[in-house]
């Protein structure tokens, strides 16, 4: 499976070659002295598109002068500096380009960022002005331009409420985030009023705002009802990271003034993180890091933003620039720290580094003040997922002993500890725990197919067992383990035929998974295609998954069949 995606990827990168070098564009490229400008050029897009900012920079710095020929240069040069943190040289870069008249979008936005980190509004109006006349024509940056220009171009609440009524009307959330920031900076009488609004709004997920309302109270003096508003948003978003962080800040009285919403600057920095944030959902991750930075540079102290980056990073296999950004951020407290050393822990385990993985997130948890459910449950999960059983069965029963029934946590514990009975080899104990996560939530489809398949595999209750993979199916259509827990069920009802038809899809759906592909060789067997099954059970020992067990009774299979 490795080898079939860095062929892909290899493939990919050739036809960029080809398509490269068709186009008329390329040809200017020829007064750059040919094939090694050419290779610098495509050197620089490639790395850039692959997220590598800080190499991509060092091929693309080389062809100083070919923005006077080739458009395209100067974004892609413009997204290089910004992504490797060359803010300054960005907007040397942008001046230059103002003066040889090939400015563009990215340059006046740049520029425009620049004097308002300065404080100079009255140029930072000018250079969004023109950036807003620029029209790149995409949507979301003239959105932002749209924005910024009438955020830089403020005189009193009326003027600027017309204006913003003005801007797309597919953006009517983000307009509402807007309108709410414009009455805080004008201290308007209905601030506290449309805080409360947009965040007791069911419709769409504005759960960060609760720490602006919350900033924006604490700002006016009113500590205890900032407090309140975190806590009982807490409630609602248990998880929810800038929430929690917050929290602990307004206890100890430590960096409450990271937003200021009387800040033309911090306003602009959130919506460039908005920005950021749509781009990243959509994988567009180069410009996603282009409006973070800029956002970043902006408010620099809102430490929140890092945590985007580095997710983007981390999508994008860039581990070494994730963990350098977790490092940094698990510094500003003590939830910053524990999430970041549970990304930590994930890169670590992606990269094979189990044991430093298992050994990080220990010391974290252990060294946490006061440990609340979620993060036992955390801490649990990670030691459960990653093998250490017996370790996690503790941490679940502590949550299970401390929250009521209707608690959300109460099912997902009974499941974990199942589970970490089951695997342990304590069947008495797991049966009950799952059977006690169904009865308080019946529609866990993942809770239904680790309880009926392990009847399956026990060789009793098979017939219930299908029927609670039916339901699991219908709330969790085409999960390949739930396809492979039903097909399995049919065929140990000898229903060969419907089983080899849910089996074929579960290979098709997770083909690299060994128990999947042994499961379908038997149904292929049993339906007379012992040939095409031998050839799936010789799969299954080329996999690199595989474990001895199966793989000795894959060998006997294959010399035997069933």
């Amino acid at each position: 499976m490795k080898i079939f995606k860095l062929n892909f990827k290899i493939i990919g990168h050739i036809l960029f070659v080809i398509i490269f070098l068709s186009t008329s564009s390329v040809k200017s490229l020829d007064k750059f002295n040919g094939a090694d400008r050419v290779s610098d050029y495509f050197s620089g897009i490639l790395l850039l598109n692959d997220n590598q900012y800080d190499n991509s920079l060092k091929y693309l710095k080389k062809l100083n002068g070919l923005e006077k020929s080739h458009t395209n240069y100067s974004i892609k040069y413009f997204y290089s500096l910004v992504n490797s943190g060359n803010l300054k040289e960005a907007f040397n870069y942008s001046r230059k380009l103002e003066k040889l008249k090939l400015d563009s979008f990215e340059s006046h936005l740049i520029t425009g960022v620049f004097y308002l980190k300065k404080r100079n509004i009255e140029k930072a109006r000018q250079y969004f002005l023109k950036a807003k006349i620029k029209n790149s024509g995409f949507i979301l940056n003239n959105y932002v331009s749209n924005s910024l220009y009438n955020w830089s171009n403020l005189s009193n609440l009326n003027q600027a409420t017309s204006d913003l009524k003005k801007l797309d009307k597919r953006f009517t959330n983000l307009k509402k985030i807007q309108n709410v920031f414009l009455n805080c900076y004008f201290n308007s009488s209905n601030t506290k009023d449309l805080f409360f609004e947009i965040t007791s709004n069911q419709n769409a997920d504005f759960s960060r705002y609760n720490y602006f309302y919350a900033s924006y109270l604490a700002s006016t003096g009113k500590v205890e009802s900032a407090s309140s508003v975190i806590n009982e948003a807490l409630k609602l978003y248990p998880r929810n990271l800038l929430l929690n962080q917050y929290r602990i800040d307004l206890i100890k009285d430590h960096n409450t003034k990271a937003f200021d919403c009387t800040k033309e600057e911090h306003v602009i920095a959130e919506i460039l993180y908005i920005t950021a944030n749509a781009l990243s959902s959509q994988s567009i991750y180069s410009l996603s890091n282009f409006y973070l930075n800029l956002a970043k540079y902006l408010n620099e102290d809102f430490h929140s933003y890092d945590t985007l980056l580095a997710e983007n990073f981390y999508k994008t296999n860039n581990y070494i620039r994730a963990k350098k950004i977790y490092n940094n951020l698990s510094q500003y407290g003590e939830a910053f720290n524990w999430y970041s050393s549970k990304q930590l822990a994930r890169i670590y385990i992606k990269t094979e580094k189990k044991k430093d993985a298992l050994e990080l997130l220990k010391n974290s948890y252990d060294n946490l003040l006061k440990k609340d459910i979620y993060e036992t449950f955390d801490y649990a999960e990670f030691l459960k997922n990653n093998e250490k059983f017996k370790e996690s069965i503790p941490l679940y029963t502590e949550i299970i002993n401390q929250v009521e029934t209707k608690h959300p946590l109460y099912p997902e514990a009974t499941d974990g500890r199942g589970v970490a009975y089951e695997r342990i080899g304590d069947w008495d104990k797991a049966e009950k725990d799952l059977l006690t996560s169904l009865k308080i939530d019946p529609e866990q489809a993942y809770v239904i197919n680790y309880l009926a398949y392990s009847w399956i595999e026990q060789g009793v209750k098979i017939k219930k067992s299908l029927d609670m993979l039916e339901r699991a199916n219908k709330l969790r259509s085409n999960d390949p383990y739930i396809t492979d827990s039903l097909g399995w069920a049919l065929f140990k009802l000898e229903r060969y035929k419907e089983a080899k038809d849910y089996l074929q899809l579960a290979v098709k759906l997770m083909p690299a998974d060994p128990i999947v592909n042994d499961h379908y060789g038997d149904a292929l067997w049993k339906n007379g295609n012992h040939i095409q099954a031998r050839y799936y059970w010789d799969y299954v020992l080329k996999l690199d998954k595989t474990e001895d067990d199966l793989k000795k009774i894959i060998k006997e299979k294959l010399i035997k069949g069933l």
